[in-house]
């Protein structure tokens, strides 16, 4: 696993192949990166499927009202929910959407993201200044390259769990 400077703004998400670690962008998207600990520590997370997963594009994930497989999984609904916590507004910057940064999905209101996330297999220069860069695979992104794909995929990773690393 990579060297964690800033406990406190890293993420651990174990997926079945290994750990993800997630350098959180907390002076860039303040907002985004304290609804993601916020849900770490609430345990939201935990178990979510990855319910769009393109291959040369993304992961997406998050979706903890409708993606959690040890509730009601329908992968018709996963991708149409956020959490309890109420909207962000968007916190857009010149960050770039490069292979294995973290970006707040949302719909076409650009202050709806909530819980859902994306993280990025490629360098994805189209969504720059239009989606909130908020963090970036710092290691484990070998582990993010195998997620199955699919949309929704017929057998969906998940997030095993997501922890703060500083809670860890």
């Amino acid at each position: 696993m990579a060297e964690i400077k800033d406990p406190e703004n890293t993420i651990i998400i174990e997926l079945k192949d290994g750990p993800v670690v997630i350098e959180l962008l907390a002076d860039v998207a303040p907002k985004h990166a304290e609804r993601m600990k916020q849900l770490a520590r609430d345990g939201a997370y935990d178990n979510v499927a990855f319910h769009r997963v393109i291959d040369g594009f993304m992961a997406q994930t998050g979706d903890v009202a409708n993606a959690n497989m040890e509730k009601d999984y329908n992968p018709g609904r996963a991708g149409t929910g956020g959490s309890q916590y109420d909207d962000l507004p968007a916190e857009f910057s010149k960050l770039p959407h490069d292979r294995g940064t973290l970006g707040a999905a949302r719909s076409a209101n650009p202050n709806s993201a909530n819980s859902q996330f994306f993280i990025n297999f490629s360098d994805n220069h189209f969504l720059n200044g239009q989606y909130t860069v908020y963090g970036r695979v710092i290691s484990g992104m070998e582990h993010v390259d195998k997620i199955a794909r699919g949309e929704p995929p017929k057998s969906p990773d998940r997030m095993v769990s997501v922890k703060v690393a500083a809670d860890a």
